[in-house]
């Protein structure tokens, strides 16, 4: 672990973000640019002291899932993020088309969203980040573990997840979720491993995995059904990597009736954050 040089990259990675570059206000005029110590550490999901010990060559060695946290928080590049990783001490996860550090100019979008639903979505579904009203309208995704972080393993395992659809869209979105999975997996052998697990305990699955469809366009318009404010029309909007690997989807309403639903549910999911 190289302490000055981790401190010396973590001061100058700090100073080098706005809070507009993370989403944040702009508040209290600065003394100094960049973020400050405590922004960053509320990013990070760290203590505020834990990262002034580490920028003054104190702290102890960051573990592999803090200098990831660290990367996203920071926005950093992969490049910069498997720096950071060896100024640690440890050695960088592997450089494949298919990972999870989230890419910084979705990142740098979704921060700057807050009137709409967005989430970045990994090829196999996963929530790889998502800001608070997406969490509000879609539930939150960050405590599922294993193939249940995929939103196509969970709509043909768990009968709850196809609660937020209306009930006659529910088999188009099957077949949706199938033709997703199977580009994906013919992009990269990564989701290899849910394939098997699905096909060995859903029968819907391999009915519609014979099919042979492909599809990876999001839908234009769909109707979500909120169990608080009811059904919610939204125009999707999908931003994708070069890679394809990684997906910024927006969800904005789609007419007064919609809008005002949303404006209840940010209203709902902001006190819910407050409590």
């Amino acid at each position: 672990m190289d302490r000055a040089q981790l401190a010396d990259f973590l001061r100058l990675r700090r100073a080098s973000l706005t809070p507009a570059d993370v989403g944040l206000p702009d508040g209290a005029r600065r003394r100094t640019p960049g973020l400050r110590r405590e922004e960053v550490a509320s990013l990070v999901g760290m203590s505020a002291d834990y990262l002034t010990r580490l920028e003054q060559q104190r702290g102890p060695q960051p573990s592999e899932q803090m200098l990831t946290a660290l990367a996203r928080g920071l926005r950093l590049t992969l490049d910069e993020r498997e720096h950071l990783f060896r100024l640690a001490g440890h050695t960088p996860p592997p450089r494949t088309l298919r990972h999870e550090h989230v890419a910084p100019p979705l990142l740098r979008v979704l921060d700057r969203l807050d009137d709409a639903a967005a989430l970045v979505l990994s090829d196999l579904g996963e929530t790889l980040a998502q800001n608070r009203l997406a969490g509000a309208l879609l539930g939150d995704a960050g405590g599922f573990t294993g193939f249940a972080r995929s939103a196509i393993h969970r709509w043909f395992t768990d009968p709850a997840e196809r609660l937020r659809y209306p009930e006659d869209d529910r088999d188009r979105q099957s077949r949706l979720q199938v033709a997703q999975l199977r580009a994906a997996i013919t992009a990269g052998a990564r989701g290899r491993p849910l394939l098997e697990d699905l096909l060995a305990r859903s029968e819907e699955f391999r009915a519609l995995w014979a099919l042979h469809e492909v599809h990876r366009r999001f839908d234009d318009h769909k109707t979500l059904v909120h169990p608080e404010v009811g059904p919610i029309d939204v125009d999707c909007q999908a931003l994708f990597t070069e890679d394809q690997a990684q997906t910024l989807l927006v969800l904005t309403p789609k007419g007064p009736e919609a809008t005002e639903r949303m404006r209840l549910l940010a209203v709902i999911g902001s006190a819910r954050f407050a409590g």
